[in-house]
């Protein structure tokens, strides 16, 4: 099965820089994620690996093959659809052996091939059914059915459990990865749903501006953002900002507004630099009792919202400071709204960034 390289890509649409001088490796047999938010470029870009549109610029490889120039038909390309794009004339069993059909193979062929791929996705009692009698997801289940019927080395799914409920969505994208490592597929998933791509893929590569901000594993993603983008993109954080007023290599102790000072990590930043302290909402503890220990700043709580498995508070600090934490809802005693608490975070548990030159509201923008 195909690895995908593209290499030094841009597309224009116009004005617009939709994609911009992108370079990506995405291995064999991977499930890959392009995440973003909407018209960061992801859409365009899997288009472009398809040959439904072509590069302004650059090259794309399907295994060591360049396909600039190869109709989308000719690259063993199975893309799956938001919108299912089912053929509304046809029952499920004529859309899922249509690509067998016209790519000329015999009729047993086809029919022996169309009933492994309905068995795959469980929906062969359905496969006299019309799209307009079946489900959300059962389309799904087809328009994934049919891309694999006809033969596809690569899978491409745009977007493609947008449109479903949240708990079929849930289901169906964990059977997606298992089929696709079943039959060994190279596999790049567009979404703009974080958790999503989180929970399927193998590497994720974060984009933002047509251009890729970070690729790595979803707990590289989380546990070590490169910027602040990201970290606010994967999974939310608290960022704090502040000035490094002391460090001794290791260490260093920044102030906050309001003359508050704590300590993290520190092996790159020099006193009297800005900074942004990012603490994602776990790793912020919340009690009604004063702590004495490193990191420890006083509030109240001004929200709380359960949320089934975690209840989030949060939490004004004294220097008017907001931060979020979450915590177990079945675990302890729930705090209310106006109770005094005191927080308190590791040293380790924060990620430092240099104050970005246009902002901390413009560099977490999603748009």
């Amino acid at each position: 099965m195909p690895d995908v390289r593209i290499v030094n890509v841009t597309k224009r649409f116009g004005k617009l820089v939709a994609v911009d001088n992108v370079s990506l490796h995405i291995h064999d047999m991977e499930y890959f994620a392009l995440l973003g938010p909407s018209g960061c470029g992801k859409t365009t870009l899997l288009r472009l690996i398809a040959g439904l549109i072509q590069p302004d610029e650059g090259e794309i490889y399907i295994g060591d093959k360049l396909v600039n120039d190869i109709p989308p038909e000719d690259r063993d390309v199975g893309f799956v659809f938001q919108t299912f794009a089912l053929f509304p004339h046809m029952n499920a069993w004529n859309n899922v052996t249509y690509g067998p059909r016209v790519k000329g193979y015999d009729m047993k062929k086809a029919e022996t091939i169309g009933h492994e791929v309905l068995e795959m996705v469980k929906l062969h009692e359905r496969l006299e059914a019309f799209p307009n009698e079946l489900s959300g997801g059962m389309m799904q289940r087809i328009a994934l059915a049919r891309a694999l019927a006809a033969g596809a080395k690569l899978l491409l799914l745009d977007e493609a459990l947008g449109q479903l409920d949240a708990k079929v969505r849930n289901e169906l994208r964990y059977e997606i990865r298992r089929m696709a490592k079943d039959l060994g597929l190279t596999s790049i998933h567009v979404t703009h749903d974080q958790s999503e791509a989180m929970a399927i893929s193998d590497r994720i590569a974060v984009m933002r501006k047509g251009t890729i901000v970070q690729v790595g594993t979803p707990q590289e993603l989380y546990m070590a953002p490169k910027n602040i983008f990201v970290a606010h993109f994967i999974g939310g954080a608290n960022f704090l900002e502040g000035y490094i007023s002391n460090t001794n290599g290791t260490e260093a102790t920044v102030e906050l507004r309001g003359d508050l000072r704590i300590r993290i990590l520190n092996n790159s930043a020099k006193k009297g630099e800005r900074v942004v302290l990012a603490i994602r909402p776990e790793a912020l503890n919340v009690g009604k009792e004063s702590k004495n220990e490193k990191n420890s700043i006083s509030g109240s709580i001004e929200r709380v919202t359960f949320e089934g498995t975690n209840i989030r508070y949060e939490i004004r600090l004294e220097n008017q400071d907001l931060v979020i934490t979450v915590r177990p809802s079945m675990i302890g005693e729930w705090l209310k709204v106006g109770e005094k608490v005191t927080t308190t975070f590791p040293p380790e548990k924060s990620r430092m960034f240099k104050y970005p030159e246009k902002g901390l509201k413009e560099e977490i923008t999603v748009e």
